[in-house]
C-alpha cells in the first residue's frame, strides 16, 4: 500500500497553489467575499483570509528535487529550439561520428538515470507532505466519480492541467458543423488551369510546397504565435499563476477542460455573473486572445470589469491547452468553446457576444460566420488579412514564398469571414498601433483595421460606399485625434438624425439581409453623409498602442439601427 502511494506521488502532477480549503464553504456574493451578517468580526476575518488561497509549500526534499527537474526541463527546451544551430556546430567540429556518439549516449544515459533517481526522491518528499496527499486523493476520487462535489473540491487546487479530468467533449452534443476532420474553413480560391498545365505547375512548385511546409511548421508558426513557445511560457508562469488565482479567488472563476474534435484539450475559465441580478451579467462575453495572450492576463479582464459573464480560453499550445495554433485547430477549439457555452453553461446564442483582440479576430470572425445567431461581435486592434502584415516583416525576394505559405497554412482572412455575418459589429482601432500597421505607428492610414472597416462597409452598403463615399471615409480614417475627426465630420455637415431615418425607412420597407441597396437614388452629398455616419458607428478610435489593455469604459455594445 505504501509503495503504491509512493509510486502515485512520483507520477503525480506538480501542485502549484491551493485556492481554498476543499471543506471550506463558499461565501455568497459576486467576488466570493461577501459573507453573512451573522459572522463575528474575528470569524469574518478568518473566512475572508481562507478565500485568498496560498501557494503550495513543498518540503525541503521535494523543493530541491523539483528545482533540479525544472532546470533539466528548461535546458531540454533550450536545446530543442537551438538544435539546428547546435547540430551544425557539432558537425563542423567533427563531434558527429560513431566513435564519439557512443560516449555521448553513455553520458546521456547516466543523466537520465540520475533524473529518475531525483524523481523518486521528489515522490518521497510528496509522500511525506499531508497537503499533497490530500490533493492526490481528491484528484483520484474525481477521476473515478466525476460528481459536482468532487469537481468543486478539485477546483480548489492549481496543478498541471494535463492531469485535469475532462469537463466537456465535442462528442457530448450532436453538431452537424463538424466531424473528426474538424470544422469547415474558408479556403483560398484556386486558380483555374488546364489539366496538363495543372500537372506541370504542380511539379514546378513542389519545392515551394516543401519549403512552405517546413517554414510553417517550424519558425513560422512560432513567429505568428510566440505565446506557444515553451520558454516564453516558463518565463511568464509566475504572472499567469497570479492572474489565474485572481480569477478563481476574487471572481469565483471555474476552470474547465474541453476536448475538441481534433483531440486537443482546451483550457478555459468561466466567470458567472447571472446571479448578481444585473442586465450585463445575463450576457456572456467569449474572449479570443492575441498571439501572445492568455486568459489569465489578457483581454478577459475588460468585460469582467464591465460586469459581464465571461468565458476565456487559451489557444492550442498556450497555457494548459494542448496542440499547435494552426487555423484548423484554432477553429476547432472555438467551436467546442461555443458548444460548451450553450450546452453546459446554459447560454443561448442570442445571449453571446464574441470579443477578440488582435489575432483573436480570426477565431472570433469564424465564430460569427459559423453561428450567425450570435448577438454581436467586438474586434479590438484586429486586421483584415494576415498576408500584408507577413509581407511587411519579410524580404521582398521572399514574396512568392510568403504568399504561398500564408495562404496554404496560415490563411487568417478575417475580412472574408466577417462578410458572412449579418449581426452588429464594432471595430476598435488603436491610433498609435505599431503591430498591425504596414509602414509604422505614425502612419494611421496603414493600419489594417481601416481595410477591415472599408471591406465591411463596401459589402453591406455598396451604393453608399462609392468612390466618393470611400474617399470621405478615408479622410475620416486619416485623423489621428478626436478634434480632427470632429472637424471632418462637421465639414461634411453630417446630420445623424437624417441618416438614422433614411436607414430605418429602408429597413422597415424591405427587411432584407446585407448587402443593402440604400443610397442608389441619393445625391452625392447624402451618400457622403451616410458613409461617414456608418463609419463612425462601426468603428471607435482608442488613442493608444497595440498592447495597452482596453479599459472597461471603452468596451461598448455594437451599434444597432
Amino acid at each position: 500500500m505504501a509503495g503504491s502511494m509512493w509510486l502515485r506521488c512520483i507520477l503525480g502532477p506538480h501542485l502549484q497553489r491551493i485556492h481554498r480549503s476543499p471543506d471550506q464553504s463558499r461565501p455568497e456574493g459576486r467576488a466570493g467575499r461577501r459573507v453573512g451578517t451573522h459572522l463575528t468580526r474575528c470569524s469574518l476575518y478568518e473566512h475572508v483570509v481562507s478565500q485568498q488561497g496560498w501557494s503550495y509549500q513543498p518540503r525541503s526534499l521535494e523543493k530541491h528535487t523539483d528545482s533540479i527537474i525544472g532546470w533539466a526541463s528548461a535546458l531540454w527546451s533550450l536545446s530543442y529550439y537551438s538544435s539546428p544551430l547546435l547540430l551544425c556546430y557539432l558537425y563542423r567540429k567533427g563531434y558527429i561520428c560513431s566513435s564519439k556518439l557512443v560516449p555521448v549516449s553513455q553520458y546521456l544515459g547516466t543523466v537520465l538515470v540520475c533524473l529518475l533517481g531525483v524523481a523518486c526522491l521528489r515522490g518521497w518528499g510528496r509522500w511525506k507532505n499531508s497537503e499533497y496527499l490530500q490533493f492526490l486523493s481528491i484528484l483520484e476520487e474525481t477521476k473515478k466519480n466525476h460528481t459536482p462535489t468532487n469537481k468543486k473540491n478539485l477546483r480548489c487546487y492549481d496543478f498541471d492541467f494535463s492531469f485535469w479530468p475532462s469537463d466537456f467533449s465535442w462528442t457530448e452534443v450532436s453538431n452537424p458543423k463538424l466531424s473528426k476532420a474538424g470544422v469547415s474553413l474558408l479556403k483560398p480560391e484556386p486558380k483555374l488551369r488546364g489539366a496538363a498545365d495543372s500537372v506541370l505547375h504542380s511539379v514546378r512548385t513542389l519545392p515551394c510546397h516543401i519549403i512552405s511546409f517546413l517554414i510553417a511548421h517550424s519558425f513560422g508558426r512560432r513567429m505568428l504565435y510566440p505565446g506557444s513557445v515553451g520558454l516564453l511560457q516558463k518565463a511568464m508562469r509566475p504572472m499567469l499563476l497570479q492572474g489565474q488565482a485572481r480569477l478563481i479567488e476574487e471572481f469565483d472563476g471555474q476552470r474547465n477542460k474541453l476536448v475538441a474534435c481534433d483531440g486537443n484539450e482546451i483550457d478555459t475559465m468561466f466567470v458567472d455573473r447571472r446571479r448578481d441580478g444585473g442586465q450585463t451579467g445575463q450576457t456572456l462575453v467569449i474572449c479570443c486572445e492575441g498571439n501572445a495572450g492568455f486568459y489569465e492576463v489578457g483581454c478577459m479582464n475588460t468585460p469582467l470589469e464591465g460586469g459581464y459573464s465571461v468565458l476565456g480560453w487559451n489557444h492550442p499550445g498556450f497555457g494548459g491547452s494542448t496542440g499547435v495554433p494552426f487555423p484548423q485547430n484554432e477553429a476547432n477549439a472555438m467551436d467546442v468553446v461555443i458548444q460548451f457555452a450553450m450546452h453546459k453553461l446554459g447560454f443561448q446564442l442570442t445571449e453571446i457576444v464574441v470579443y477578440a483582440w488582435s489575432i483573436g479576430g480570426f477565431t472570433a470572425s469564424w465564430a460569427v460566420m459559423s453561428y450567425p445567431e450570435i448577438q454581436s461581435l467586438v474586434l479590438d486592434a484586429s486586421f483584415d488579412d494576415l498576408l500584408p502584415l507577413a509581407l511587411k516583416v519579410m524580404p521582398d525576394s521572399w514574396r512568392p514564398l510568403v504568399q504561398h505559405t500564408v495562404r496554404q497554412y496560415m490563411n487568417l482572412n478575417n475580412a472574408k469571414q466577417l462578410l458572412k455575418y449579418q449581426g452588429p459589429v464594432l471595430l476598435i482601432r488603436r491610433t498609435r498601433d505599431e503591430i498591425i500597421t504596414t509602414t509604422g505607428p505614425e502612419d494611421v492610414m496603414s493600419n489594417r483595421g481601416n481595410d477591415l472597416l472599408l471591406k465591411l462597409l463596401q459589402f453591406r452598403y455598396p451604393k453608399i460606399m462609392t468612390d466618393e463615399g470611400v474617399r470621405a471615409v478615408r479622410q475620416w480614417l486619416g485623423c489621428s485625434n478626436p478634434l480632427e475627426e470632429a472637424s471632418v465630420y462637421s465639414g461634411y455637415e453630417v446630420d445623424d438624425d437624417w441618416c438614422v431615418s433614411v436607414l430605418q425607412s429602408y429597413q422597415a420597407d424591405r427587411d432584407v439581409l446585407f448587402p443593402w441597396s440604400v443610397g442608389e437614388d441619393m445625391t452625392l452629398e447624402g451618400r457622403r453623409q451616410l458613409a461617414l455616419f456608418l463609419a463612425r458607428k462601426y468603428m471607435r478610435n482608442f488613442e493608444t498602442t497595440h498592447c495597452t489593455p482596453l479599459p472597461a469604459s471603452e468596451f461598448h455594445s455594437p451599434w444597432r439601427l
